[in-house]
């Protein structure tokens, strides 16, 4: 009863954070952003919360902002205008290497893979 009293006391955001924090820590080999060092190469999983086109010295720059419930990083992919398949909502695994402080950490160009849209059973 306890229990069920405080999910409907919870804001609807913690409640999102939650169930990305529980599908994020059930990758295999994915290190909560939270946790990621600068200047390291980190594997995270994560949901696409914010894409957008911009252009950076004259390049055209795809960022998708992906978090995990515990804090957020920045895919940045130089000379591309999109990704097909990936949009909000999307879950993803990125593998590079992180830059920037604990304010805004980007990946630079990861390597990505699309994960399922929920947890296999």
């Amino acid at each position: 009863m306890k229990r069920f009293f405080k999910r409907l006391s919870q804001d609807q955001s913690d409640l999102r954070a939650d169930s990305i924090r529980a599908w994020a820590s059930s990758v295999e080999g994915a290190t909560p952003i939270a946790a990621v060092e600068p200047r390291s190469v980190a594997r995270v999983a994560g949901v696409v919360e914010n894409v957008r086109v911009r252009p950076r010295e004259g390049v055209p720059a795809f960022e998708a902002t992906v978090d995990d419930g515990t804090g957020t990083v920045v895919a940045v992919w130089l000379g591309r205008r999109a990704i097909p398949g990936l949009s909000l909502g999307s879950r993803l695994i990125l593998e590079g290497r992180v830059g920037g402080g604990s304010g805004r950490m980007q990946m630079m160009n990861p390597s990505f893979e699309f994960a399922p849209p929920t947890a296999p059973a």
